[in-house]
């Protein structure tokens, strides 16, 4: 294991034991077993770190939808649903804790704007799926696809809150059913199109 996965595994444990607002370069360097300046080595600076633990360390968050056109509109929303529960329910210990304190919150986002990334993310990557489906016909030209998008990743990251809220970071995963029966339901408000098969 080289470096930069060492680093990125102390911090992901730190994080997850402390919250993100205490996990300190210090601590992290210390617990990958570095000196801080070997982690500007491989990072920016902390919120660095914090993203690619994200992105490398937890469920792929649904920046990005699927191929659109392929499987059916239900089946890709469904997966895009179970990707988003698996995603909050492990993210929230770490980023709980900057709720309560504003300017370390201020300076994470800052931080992830500049790097591309944040919540957001997501919900515009649900919508320009839906879009992109609707050029192909496959949902209604109608649909509010920035609205549908908001309910699909609004309802995950609920549940899981609701989860992590009554079991703790021990919580089992949300139930693929969950997933299935969020797209089922948004699939209908998208219009007769968005039941049919793939396009050939």
């Amino acid at each position: 294991m080289g470096t930069r996965d060492q680093i990125l595994d102390a911090a992901a444990e730190i994080m997850r034991s402390r919250g993100v607002a205490f996990a300190t370069t210090k601590e992290i360097a210390k617990a990958a077993g570095y000196s801080e300046a070997a982690l500007y080595k491989h990072f920016s600076d902390k919120e660095d770190i914090i993203l690619n633990v994200l992105r490398h360390r937890m469920p792929g968050p649904i920046d990005a939808g699927p191929e659109p056109g392929a499987a059916t509109v239900e089946d890709n929303l469904a997966a895009m649903a179970w990707g988003a529960l698996s995603f909050y329910q492990q993210s929230l210990p770490l980023l709980g804790g900057l709720l309560a304190h504003p300017e370390r919150m201020a300076a994470h986002r800052d931080s992830m704007n500049r790097h591309g990334a944040g919540p957001g993310r997501a919900i515009a990557g649900i919508a320009g799926y839906l879009r992109a489906e609707q050029q192909l016909g496959r949902v209604d030209p109608d649909a509010d696809a920035d609205t549908v998008a908001a309910l699909l990743d609004g309802t995950c990251f609920h549940q899981a809150f609701l989860r992590f809220y009554d079991a703790g970071p021990d919580a089992t995963p949300a139930p693929r059913e969950l997933a299935r029966n969020l797209a089922r339901s948004l699939t209908r408000a998208l219009g007769p199109a968005a039941d049919t098969a793939p396009r050939s």
